[in-house]
């Protein structure tokens, strides 16, 4: 979560240059920012890509002597992946959720149900884990409404154009364009295109040039999985530790291969209420959350099956690779189920009220130290020439297609469109 925040209209847009697709990103945040508000876009999370190599889907094909065409096994494959993954990724909000506080600046005098620290900036929930996924973070109650469908590619693909091509009235209220005929988002829709679904996982497919992600993935399948519900790691310079990496390939290897019967909305309305609960009171002791299949059951018993169940993807995991990491990364993980003390989430906060500074203060020093540490860690010669390399070449291209963007912006968004529409069947 950010620091001291200005008022909205003193935190800047990104811009991406002239090109129409420049203007499309930079367009769509100025959406965000009527929808939702500027300081929303400063919260910051770690995304995680994951997939399997080519080799391995098409040994568990000849393994189940199925006869399938080998990327629509990989979609299957991948949407029980996306399934089982929403039913269980409340433990990853628990297991690194750091963000329990927040900078009273970020709520600019909205309602918002936390406690206030001594310091008097610094705004809490003492069992709280990560308010980045909650209603204050970067999410949108108007989703909430929106029931997505991962059955397979055609669902899902389906679900979001609809929500992409279909007006919602809270968006048809603030306009399209502004009295000087400039765009204030790009369309009056519950989304304006599939990034601003706030989902916690996604199947993605690299889209070619003037392609949607949508249309990428409706063409040639899931490409690989993105994972969005983690938290900055506020104890590594980098944000994120090989510790953790060996722990989610686990989890994410354990969805992939556990039966994962199709959601339904109700199940998805738990899901969500469970998402909710461990991010405000996610070591609160005692803490029950929703089973689909068993009803009410203890958060604490229900991470340790978890756990339990995850140890044969560990170990497939150590044999190919060598060594026990993944192993070691689920007994680190799993002590934290039982020590609720040993969370990011709880370490904040015991920082936080052990220390006269506010989390302002905190998060800044904090900042300090990391860069410090990678200054002085420095780059090697190669590396550091590599990458003044490839910024000569984004500027290169980003030039080429600023010379070559001549379609007028109007008709270039609303082609753009077209691929929504074609495929939503709405």
């Amino acid at each position: 979560m950010p620091c001291a925040l200005g008022d909205d209209e003193s935190i800047p847009v990104a811009r991406y240059g002239c090109s129409n697709n420049g203007r499309m990103k930079t367009t769509y945040r100025i959406g965000l920012g009527h929808r939702y508000g500027r300081a929303m876009q400063t919260v910051a999370g770690v995304h995680y890509n994951f997939s399997l190599p080519n080799a391995f889907w098409a040994f568990l094909l000849r393994k189940q002597n199925r006869l399938d065409d080998l990327q629509n096994f990989k979609n299957e494959y991948y949407f029980r992946l996306i399934r089982n993954f929403r039913r269980h990724y409340w433990l990853l909000i628990y297991l690194f959720g750091a963000s329990p506080a927040l900078c009273k600046s970020f709520v600019d005098g909205k309602p918002h149900g936390l406690d206030t620290m001594a310091d008097g900036h610094t705004l809490y929930l003492p069992h709280a884990t990560s308010l980045r996924m909650g209603d204050l973070g970067y999410q949108s109650q108007v989703q909430e409404s929106l029931y997505v469908c991962y059955d397979n590619v055609r669902s899902y693909v389906k679900s979001l154009c609809c929500a992409i091509t279909m007006p919602h009235p809270k968006y048809d209220a603030i306009g399209l364009k502004d009295a000087a005929g400039e765009f204030k988002q790009l369309n009056t829709s519950m989304l304006q295109i599939e990034n601003e679904f706030y989902s916690a996982i996604r199947p993605k497919r690299t889209a070619r040039p003037g392609e949607t992600a949508l249309t990428a993935l409706q063409n040639r399948g899931v490409e690989y999985i993105e994972v969005r519900c983690l938290d900055v790691n506020p104890d590594s310079p980098l944000g994120f530790t090989p510790e953790q990496v060996y722990f989610l390939d686990t989890f994410l290897l354990y969805c992939a291969l556990k039966d994962s019967p199709n959601t339904n909305p109700e199940e998805a309305k738990l899901i969500l209420n469970n998402q909710k609960a461990v991010v405000n009171r996610g070591r609160e002791p005692g803490l029950r959350l929703q089973h689909a299949e068993h009803g009410e059951i203890e958060a604490k018993a229900w991470a340790n099956d978890l756990f339990d169940n995850m140890h044969a993807a560990a170990e497939l995991l150590d044999a190919s690779q060598g060594g026990e990491n993944h192993r070691a990364a689920l007994r680190t993980q799993r002590s934290k189920v039982e020590d609720s003390s040993l969370t990011p989430s709880a370490q904040v906060l015991a920082t936080l009220q052990q220390t006269p500074c506010s989390f302002g203060e905190y998060a800044l020093d904090l900042a300090q130290q990391h860069d410090k540490t990678l200054r002085e860690q420095g780059l090697d010669e190669r590396t550091y020439h590599r990458m003044l390399e490839m910024s000569d070449e984004s500027l290169a291209e980003q030039q080429a297609i600023e010379e070559n963007s001549a379609e007028d912006f109007d008709r270039f968004v609303a082609d753009y469109y077209k691929q929504y529409q074609n495929c939503s069947g709405c």
